[in-house]
Order: structure tokens, then C-alpha cells, then sequence
């Protein structure tokens, strides 16, 4: 079966529904359709979809329905909301439940450093908060750590300024990043502390390649 142009994936991803009431406290904002549909397509032609790939902090759903319109037959997905969780399915049903191929996404409600994952080749996708708010710092090396653990390679979003972090963990962890690029992050005002329309944010994409260690 062939896989969709980075351009369709993109159309199709534009109608998913948004977080009805985002926590600021948990940074939900929408992955952007483009950056989502980029990402998995990358992913795709990497032949990173073939196996178990895994959603960290899913959202809406975004990058698990990207993935499996993509290609991916086993996509996991977790997040500690259920309010968002039910915004995915709700995502999933209009968006997938179509597709030919009957694909079906496992929604998981968890914290991703506490996961019930076991495997350790996954491919994992995650868009972690940026950080930017009291008691977030640092959040991204958490989503990180939990890539190190259960994936064979990662494909995690991070905010303007994170490639000397990134690069750094993933060397101490004996990992190297293979692809590195840099994404639009629109934000629209959804908050009270935002004080533009919308502002953009230049986000940056990093594909790790992680050492293969023996299932447990």
C-alpha cells in the first residue's frame, strides 16, 4: 500500500479537533498539522513506522493518527489527561476509522515516566512541553528518558535553543542524533498570560538513534 504525500497526511490532520479546555499547567497546545505531518512522513521514509511505535504525552492525538495514516499497524498512545484522551479517540474516529487498512490506536491514560510499556525497540514519537511554565523545566529530559527506555530510535519536539541539550543527552545515553530540523510552532491565544493574537514559535525536530538493548 502506498504511503500518503507529506501534503495529503498534512490536509488530512488539519481536522482534528483541538483541546476544549487546554491546562496551561500541562502546556497542551495543538501539534501543528504541518510539523506532525512532516515528522511521521520523515519517519515513514526512515522505515521507523514497521514495528511498535509509541506517543508520548499524546494530546489530541496528533502525532499517533499521523503515524498510523502514515503506515504505522501499531501505534500506542499515552497521557495522563482523560479529558484529552477523549479528544484523541474522538480524533481517531473521525479521521481513521475510514481507513482501508482497519488500523487501530491503544489510548493509554498514564505519566509517561511511570509508563506500562515493556518493550525497548519502539519507535517513539513526543511532543513534551517546552518547559515554559513554573515547574515544567526540564519536562523534555523526562519525555527523553523515557524514549532512552523504551525505543530503538525517537522523533521528539523541543522548543528554539534545545539542540545542545538534546545532543548532549543523547550522546551520554550512547545515542546520535541522525536528523535534526527546524518547524513553525504557531500558538494561538489561549491563554490569559498570552498577550498577541498568535505568535510562532521556531520549534526543533530531532530523530535519535538509540543503542538496541535486550528485551527484559
Amino acid at each position: 500500500m502506498s504511503r500518503p504525500s507529506r501534503r495529503t497526511l498534512a490536509r488530512r490532520l488539519e481536522s482534528l479537533e483541538d483541546f476544549s479546555e487546554p491546562s496551561p499547567a500541562l502546556e497542551q497546545y495543538l501539534t501543528p498539522p504541518e510539523l506532525a505531518a512532516h515528522l511521521c512522513h520523515l519517519a515513514g521514509l526512515q522505515g521507523d513506522l514497521e514495528g511498535q511505535v509509541v506517543d508520548l504525552g499524546t494530546g489530541t492525538g496528533m502525532l499517533a493518527i499521523a503515524a498510523t495514516l502514515a503506515g504505522g499497524d501499531r501505534v500506542a498512545a499515552i497521557d495522563v489527561d482523560a479529558d484529552a484522551l477523549a479528544v484523541a479517540q474522538r480524533n481517531e474516529q473521525a479521521v481513521v476509522a475510514d481507513d482501508d487498512r482497519g488500523r487501530a490506536i491503544d489510548w493509554l491514560r498514564g505519566d509517561v515516566t511511570h509508563h506500562p510499556f515493556s518493550v525497548t525497540n519502539a519507535t517513539v514519537l513526543s511532543n513534551p512541553p517546552f518547559g515554559a511554565q513554573r515547574g515544567n523545566r526540564h519536562a523534555d529530559r523526562d519525555f527523553l528518558e523515557t524514549a532512552r527506555e523504551i525505543g530503538a530510535v525517537s522523533y521528539t519536539i523541543h522548543n528554539e535553543g534545545s539542540q545542545e541539550f538534546v545532543e548532549s543527552f543523547a550522546a551520554d545515553e550512547g545515542g546520535e542524533v541522525t536528523h535534526a530540523f527546524r518547524a513553525a510552532f504557531p500558538l494561538p491565544k489561549q491563554f490569559d498570560f498570552h498577550t498577541e493574537a498568535e505568535a510562532t514559535l521556531e520549534a526543533e525536530v530531532f530523530r535519535i538513534e538509540w543503542p538496541t538493548r535486550a528485551s527484559e
